[in-house]
């Protein structure tokens, strides 16, 4: 198992959960602290509490991950007897790293929002507000036939070709390659001094622009080349459609049905209804967090009901002069984030051979309670 920095673990979330994805202005990266130093324990959160990072020092965490970032606003002073200046001086005493990941991480696909999605059980989702195109890029890479196939395998396992449902999509034609290796060289084929031709493959395969460094790092290690000859293009192709929100179905049921079946899915012990509650449902949009800029785009992508936090007096007579039910769980349905988060940063980190420990935090941080 290989020892692990800052840098490396947020390298590979951010495979995950790219910056580029984040909605414009958002507060995102690293927050509070330092990536360049040993990472043994890293801990997942919904929100950055004084009493989370307690649990962190007893946990001995090095870095957190949070959704919610603890500064969203520009600090003027850090005063160490308000509680914002306390927690960033315990953080800081104690070397914890703090990187938030709020609006990619909701866009992200398997991110947040199809989290929630997936809570609820919802069938044929799409994205309930696009906010973002992936770029596609085309690789061009000149292979001997004999290393074509692991090179193939190498390049898909790094996500190239992916398209659509589709993965390790390439395509090959055959050729002449043709090199004189130069003094101080080593080549995989060849002499020093001598003109060489070798049946090569032109492997072609495309790519989303935030994995090319991920891509060509994979092809560099497993290339038998040690020059190895490749293009790069930029597409016009029309890439993924990522954005805030999720909308799908269920089977047909009450909204005072669906209310309940909210509850149970989110451990919660009480949602706030806005509609007739006989009205019947199958069509749902959902939207983690604060959603009330986005409740039209709920109707008019055909919801029954949206379901989102934060719901503001006068949006939910909107939505109700609209003809849309709305049910809101609160806020803090996000913490699916942790766990999920969690189980997909550890697998990667698997994958790499990395020695961390990933986990979510244990507490509860919603401020709400009913009575």
């Amino acid at each position: 198992m290989k020892k692990v920095n800052g840098h490396e673990i947020i390298q590979l979330f951010e495979q995950f959960s790219p910056k580029t994805y984040a909605m414009e202005g958002d507060r995102i990266g690293l927050q509070i602290g330092r990536l360049n130093k040993p990472i043994e324990n890293v801990m997942i959160v919904l929100d950055v509490l004084e009493e989370v990072v307690d649990e962190a020092i007893e946990k001995n965490v090095q870095l957190i991950i949070a959704h919610h970032p603890p500064i969203f606003r520009p600090l003027k002073a850090i005063a160490t007897e308000t509680p914002a200046g306390r927690l960033i001086e315990k953080l800081i005493k104690h070397d914890i790293a703090v990187y938030a990941a709020h609006t990619n991480l909701d866009v992200a696909t398997g991110g947040v929002n199809d989290m929630l999605a997936e809570a609820l059980q919802l069938t044929n989702t799409e994205v309930l507000y696009p906010t973002y195109e992936t770029k596609l890029k085309k690789l061009v890479v000149y292979v001997p036939v004999e290393n074509a196939e692991e090179l193939k395998q190498v390049l898909g396992n790094a996500g190239a070709g992916a398209i659509g449902k589709y993965s390790h999509c390439s395509f090959s034609s055959s050729g002449i390659g043709q090199f004189l290796p130069g003094e101080e060289t080593n080549p995989h084929i060849g002499q020093i001094g001598k003109l060489e031709s070798v049946k090569e493959e032109r492997l072609e395969t495309i790519f989303p622009e935030h994995l090319e460094k991920r891509i060509l790092s994979a092809m560099f290690k497993s290339h038998p080349y040690e020059e190895v000859a490749y293009d790069i293009y930029s597409l016009e192709n029309k890439g993924k459609i990522l954005g805030l929100g999720r909308i799908g179905d269920i089977p047909e049921m009450t909204l005072e049905e669906f209310a309940a079946h909210v509850k149970r899915c989110f451990d919660v012990k009480g949602v706030r209804v806005v509609g007739d509650m006989s009205d019947k449902v199958k069509r749902v949009a959902i939207l983690g967090g604060d959603g009330n800029k986005y409740f039209a785009s709920a109707k008019f992508k055909g919801a029954d009901v949206y379901v989102t936090g934060d719901m503001y007096y006068h949006v939910a007579h909107d939505a109700m002069m609209m003809g849309l039910n709305i049910v809101d769980p609160g806020h803090n349905v996000e913490k699916v984030m942790k766990k999920g988060v969690a189980i997909q940063l550890e697998k990667m980190c698997k994958e790499k051979g990395y020695d961390v420990s990933i986990f979510a935090s244990e507490l509860h941080t919603d401020p709400f309670q009913f009575v």
